[in-house]
């Protein structure tokens, strides 16, 4: 999706949710059928009228752009695409229900279309993760130092040098780079800033930094980096690793506009090593997310679960 579903069409949403599905039953099935996570619906009380209940779902939705921005153009998508209002003909007046349902259907097309290339954009993603899936497989050479990356990682992960665990995650991470021909520099120091590293990928240059803590990195650690990164050329960004994740006050902290720094944790490089997904096109994936919704963590789990992983 390239931008965020607009105000108005946020309410032509809810208006044609209401008028194709005259039952809550109906309307509850069918965004079962859309979510991600369709546990999301026992949020709601669905005692309430059904315009309220509609209401209720997409506020909640669009409240969350970061989590929810691929189940509301999922949504609109599957509504855009409707026809057949056949459900709707047998009720009593059913013909003004079926126009009143048909020109809702229309008022939303109007105002999402530029969002409708999801499912094009969704397909050319898998598209390319798969074609990069099989790079990986049809080149024996670098299936196997995959493999040896893997497996020095995982003697890392029974280390209990934290010190020494750190530096060869950096080590290891500049392996990773090069095997994915990201041009990696080493470590390095600048006007008394430590660097963990750096890569460059499709004209970005990339600056990297790597923690692996018991605690969550919090608001400070994140905002020391991006102050490293906001002092480069417009064209940096940073992609902060932390293997035990991040805490939701540092995201909320540094995704609120002007965003310089891409999150990645543990989960994410294990998907990377296991072969589940490259490194390009999880870091390319990442990107796109926080340029559409100022998300700056999406995790590999996350594009799973939103049919983008």
């Amino acid at each position: 999706m390239a931008k965020q579903i607009s105000p108005a069409g946020v309410m032509a949403l809810k208006e044609a949710l209401c008028s194709v599905y005259w039952y809550k039953s109906e309307l509850r099935g069918f965004l079962q059928l859309c979510l991600s996570n369709p546990s999301i619906l026992n949020k709601f009380n669905w005692e309430n009228y059904k315009r309220q209940i509609a209401s209720d779902v997409v506020d909640f939705l669009f409240q969350n752009p970061e989590k929810h921005i691929g189940d509301l153009t999922k949504i609109c998508f599957e509504i855009c695409k409707l026809n057949d209002f056949s459900n709707l003909k047998q009720l009593e007046d059913g013909t003004q229900k079926v126009e009143k349902a048909r020109s809702a259907v229309e008022r939303l097309k109007q105002l999402v279309e530029p969002h409708q290339d999801l499912a094009k954009e969704q397909d050319d993603i898998k598209k390319r993760q798969n074609q990069a899936a099989q790079k990986i497989k049809e080149n024996k050479a670098v299936r196997e130092k995959l493999d040896s990356i893997k497996n020095k990682y995982m003697a890392l992960v029974s280390s209990e040098n934290a010190q020494s665990r750190g530096f060869e995650l950096e080590k290891t991470m500049y392996e990773l780079f090069d095997l994915f021909d990201l041009d990696p520099k080493a470590s390095f120091k600048n006007l008394g800033e430590q660097i963990d590293g750096a890569f460059s990928l499709e004209g970005t240059e990339y600056l990297f930094e790597a923690k692996w803590q018991k605690n969550l990195v919090n608001k400070a650690d994140l905002a020391v980096f991006s102050d490293k990164v906001k002092t480069k050329l417009e064209n940096t960004l940073g992609i902060f690793l932390s293997i035990n994740g991040f805490s939701q006050d540092g995201v909320s902290a540094h995704q609120a506009g002007g965003a310089a720094i891409i999150l990645m944790d543990g989960g994410d490089l294990m998907a990377v090593l296991e072969e589940r997904i490259d490194f390009t096109s999880l870091l390319l994936r990442k990107k796109r997310h926080a340029a559409q919704t100022g998300g700056i963590y999406l995790n590999y789990y996350q594009m799973v679960a939103t049919g983008n992983g």
